[in-house]
């Protein structure tokens, strides 16, 4: 019997036409929208799924990894609910942070991502966690299965780039970044932000 080959007709939305991961909650999909060596913002428009010019970055601040979100996710109230101090999650897919030994400076690229932890980052009230992920089988970090087990430092760098690459000269920064967390609680982020997908957009998978 001739098998019929798996793929799709037409590109898929990367938010909504994409699968969360291959073997959840540790491997997830991540679709990557900024590189290391951008220095504008870039983010998907969230009617065509194209990738579109936010903005320039106001700062010398750089991304400190590969940067994007984790498909058919939300930060939602669930997403809110988990983090003290804030109103609303931010309205936007779970946003993930992914660490490669190797270089990569392309964007609008799907990678098998190895879940180890996150940030959890106060935007001006709103819910707005960073996961934290290395390459999967990544040949220098694709070992380590917590936070914990990386050089303090690359979390340092993240948490400070996140802190800081919003901050105006002369007004209030109203980012702010709690303690970083390992994949225990991480693993409970995404499951409330799938959960918060399936109530606000689970409709649209049933077309």
């Amino acid at each position: 019997m001739k098998q019929t080959p798996s793929f799709s007709r037409w590109r898929p939305h990367p938010w909504h036409g994409l699968e969360v991961g291959p073997d959840l909650p540790r491997v997830v999909n991540a679709y990557i929208e900024i590189s290391p060596f951008d220095q504008m913002k870039y983010e998907i428009d969230k009617d065509t799924g194209y990738l579109c010019i936010d903005r320039p970055q106001r700062t010398s601040a750089q991304q400190p990894t590969l940067y994007g979100f984790i498909p058919r996710t939300y930060c939602g109230n669930r997403v809110r609910d988990l983090m003290p101090g804030t109103e609303c999650g931010d309205g936007d897919p779970l946003d993930i942070c992914v660490i490669s030994e190797r270089p990569i400076d392309r964007t609008e690229i799907l990678i098998k991502a190895k879940v180890v932890g996150g940030l959890p980052m106060n935007d001006g009230g709103e819910a707005d966690d960073k996961i934290i992920a290395i390459v999967q089988d990544d040949p220098a970090y694709g070992h380590m299965n917590d936070i914990s087990e990386l050089p303090p430092i690359l979390v340092e760098r993240i948490a400070h780039y996140f802190n800081t690459y919003k901050m105006v000269p002369g007004k209030t920064n109203k980012v702010s970044i709690g303690p970083a967390y390992g994949f225990d609680h991480a693993q409970t982020v995404l499951a409330a932000s799938m959960a918060d997908y399936d109530e606000d957009y689970g409709h649209l998978l049933e077309d």
